[in-house]
């Protein structure tokens, strides 16, 4: 693929940024919840707070949508994040729970499109698990037999019968979801809670989260919030704070690109008819979609875990862009010419459990974090779940799987930089010897 002419953004390629950026909190004020966090958790947090009548401020460092909510490949998917076999294995009474979640956090997110009228050129398409040899294939089919035990559903077949790509061998789609576009997605929610009667004040970090007589105290560098409850909903950047659970999550960085747009028939040539997004089942996946420009964004492969806090803003390296430029190529080799247009990366954070979580600090502090790559629609549904718990003082049976008895986590042993090697090298060593490049190249020698 031809990279030498890429837009490198420290934002997203989705979408600019806004150009009504709210000024930054200016003083002190007081109020019955503060939520911590503009992303998409956090809006949806706030929004049904407000809804519900209870007086609500937000507090985000840039402006709502700035972080993963905007920069994600923007597929909403009804399956738990990841992997399926391992869940079953070790928490074998959490998944029929995770995978009702899942599924019911979907419907949330196309309940929240038509609700409040997005236009994020939704497409409900399902989201597929793509197997790029016979190994991945039957790790598929294991991972639907799991989810069909647990409630779940998903259509297994070739990819002929599946309409992804003839270069993938098979795999199963989701029942629900789709794919959207990330960036205007969260705009509109974004304009939902401005709507809204919640108090949203952009460009201000939270520099400390303390309590303070009875009350839970949120410092910025220019005024202070006093809340009688507090809700963390900052992913990967809620490390920062002495009150955050140790280990709660790990910062991970990876990286999305988007091509230039490809001419119609060449994209018909894929045998791509369901147009439905496609995950592979590599340790570190690869995700493929096609968008309503003719381009098709793909991402990750490859991630790089954040040392320490405040994470920084980056633009994706040159190292990095050549490696999923190289995957790009071997998974669609007739598309190899194509140019890559713009590239783009971002902060999701990863738990030691691979489990989404929520909990409570004592009784006056809620977190929702780390949806393992799944955030998209499970962040704005449990955010919303934890809104009706602090209003009913009641939890909705959904947040019974990831709800977190007490606010102790194990260490991070597969997602140390030696874990994360590992995983990179047996991905590429199964490449290697499943003939998936090979298999490829004769797809599409015949599509031509």
């Amino acid at each position: 693929m031809n990279i030498d002419t890429i837009e490198y953004s420290t934002f997203t390629g989705w979408i600019d940024p806004p150009t009504d950026v709210l000024p930054g909190l200016d003083g002190d004020l007081t109020c019955d919840v503060a939520v911590i966090g503009g992303g998409m958790g956090g809006m949806a947090t706030a929004l049904r707070l407000a809804e519900r009548g209870r007086e609500v401020v937000l507090l985000e460092a840039e402006f709502c949508g700035y972080g993963a909510s905007s920069r994600n490949g923007g597929q909403i998917a009804s399956v738990p994040g990841g992997d399926l076999r391992l869940l079953s294995l070790f928490y074998p009474r959490k998944v029929p729970g995770l995978v009702q979640l899942a599924e019911n956090s979907a419907r949330f997110t196309e309940d929240l499109i038509r609700t409040h009228h997005i236009d994020c050129d939704y497409e409900p398409n399902g989201l597929a698990f793509a197997a790029v040899g016979r190994g991945q294939m039957l790790r598929t089919r294991t991972i639907a037999a799991i989810l069909r035990r647990a409630g779940g559903r998903g259509t297994v077949g070739t990819s002929e019968e599946l309409g992804i790509p003839r270069t993938f061998v098979g795999g199963m789609r989701e029942a629900v979801g789709g794919a959207l576009n990330p960036g205007k997605l969260s705009r509109g929610v974004r304009g939902a809670v401005l709507a809204s009667s919640a108090q949203v004040f952009e460009r201000t970090r939270v520099t400390d989260v303390r309590r303070d007589r009875g009350k839970v105290v949120i410092s910025t560098p220019r005024g202070s919030v006093r809340a009688n409850t507090v809700v963390l909903a900052t992913n990967a950047y809620s490390g920062e704070w002495a009150i955050t659970p140790e280990r709660l999550s790990v910062p991970m960085w990876l990286i999305e690109m988007e091509t230039e747009p490809i001419a119609p028939e060449r994209i018909a040539a894929l045998g791509w008819s369901s147009r439905s997004g496609v995950i592979t089942q590599h340790q570190i996946m690869e995700h493929y979609r096609l968008t309503p420009r003719n381009t098709i964004v793909f991402g990750v492969r490859r991630v790089e875990r954040g040392e320490r806090y405040p994470l920084p803003a980056k633009a994706p390296d040159r190292a990095m862009v050549e490696e999923l430029a190289g995957a790009f190529a071997s998974r669609f080799p007739g598309l190899a010419d194509v140019a890559v247009a713009r590239a783009w990366g971002g902060w999701i954070a990863m738990t030691s459990s691979f489990l989404s979580i929520a909990g409570r600090i004592e009784d006056d502090v809620y977190y929702s974090i780390a949806c393992n790559g799944h955030g998209l629609a499970q962040a704005p549904y449990v955010g919303s779940l934890i809104a009706d718990l602090i209003v009913d003082g009641s939890r909705h049976e959904d947040l019974d799987g990831i709800w977190a008895k007490e606010p102790k986590f194990p260490p991070f042993v597969m997602l140390g930089p030696f874990g994360l090697r590992t995983a990179w090298a047996v991905d590429r060593f199964t490449d290697m010897v499943n003939g998936s490049r090979r298999r490829a190249r004769r797809a599409a020698a015949r599509a031509h």
